[in-house]
């Protein structure tokens, strides 16, 4: 698998970007010449792409960062959802192997692998999103360069994550297994207390060493958590917003529109009618 790295010191320059859902399971992408680099996001079934003989399986909640190539062709048919966005690096670009040392952040570059999980495809699809909305709703190269940088930024920042914390350090293991266990129960009335005794630890314990694997308390990402959900769910269904407050634990939606208003400073019915704008694509 390569590694980009991209200098991050200006605004990569966006090309165009969309939401495709394929109309049927025999649908296959085009083929084509990529003259830029494409970053798929699927968030609904499977992607089976490929850039000239290289083929990849790009599962729900991955992403593939394509860059240019003669043939980029589907290989095989398949239903699926997918966001999409076609940009250029500000420069040239390196492309490194897995186990370089020059992989780790620094203040003027960004490295991303070529494909991989999500740590939270929520926040990809908002950032994805409100680029779409942004695109539509003001057409500004500026304003759109830097929403594509935000997008690329984020998912070298979650990359970035796998790697520090999917290692051979076993004391990450338990770090894993509570996001793990967070995120499986987020629609659930979640308390620090419950995960400490499920885990088998002493709450101040785990809260302490939760936080200094993440940098936040467990209940800050228990909501940032909760959060991130209902803020794809508002921009990428139309579930109503007491649906979308029960679907993150929350039965009273009064409650749910106040902790949503008090992270976000927006009510969750003025959050999604400020990003209703989207392309979506049957082709």
């Amino acid at each position: 698998m390569k590694l980009f790295k991209f200098n991050s010191a200006t605004p990569f320059q966006y090309n165009f970007a969309g939401k495709f859902t394929s109309p049927n399971s025999e649908w296959m992408h085009l083929t084509r010449q990529l003259y830029d680099f494409e970053l798929f996001v699927v968030t609904e079934g499977v992607l089976y792409i490929a850039a000239n003989d290289s083929e990849y399986v790009i599962e729900k909640g991955h992403y593939l960062l394509m860059p240019p190539t003669l043939k980029q062709h589907g290989y095989k048919s398949g239903d699926c959802a997918f966001y999409w966005a076609h940009f250029y690096p500000n420069s040239a670009y390196d492309i490194l192997e897995p186990d370089t040392q020059s992989v780790e952040h620094d203040s003027i570059s960004i490295t991303i692998p070529e494909y991989g999980e999500l740590q939270s495809i929520e926040r990809m699809v908002v950032l994805m999103k409100q680029l779409q909305d942004s695109d539509r709703r003001y057409g500004m190269r500026c304003l759109n360069n830097f929403n594509i940088s935000a997008i690329l930024s984020e998912l070298s920042a979650q990359s970035y994550i796998d790697r520090r914390y999917h290692n051979s350090d076993n004391s990450s293991q338990l770090y894993n297994d509570i996001v793990d266990y967070i995120t499986l129960n987020i629609c659930t009335n979640l308390k620090v207390a419950d995960i400490a005794d499920y885990f088998g630890y002493n709450e101040k314990y785990l809260t302490t060493y939760f936080r200094k694997w993440s940098k936040v308390s467990i209940k800050q990402f228990i909501m940032q958590t909760k959060m991130d959900h209902a803020k794809a769910e508002l921009t990428e269904t139309n579930h109503s917003v007491s649906q979308i407050g029960y679907n993150i634990g929350y039965g009273d939606p009064h409650n749910f529109t106040n902790a949503f208003k008090k992270v976000t400073g927006l009510t969750p019915s003025d959050y999604r009618d400020s990003y209703s704008k989207r392309r979506l694509f049957h082709q």
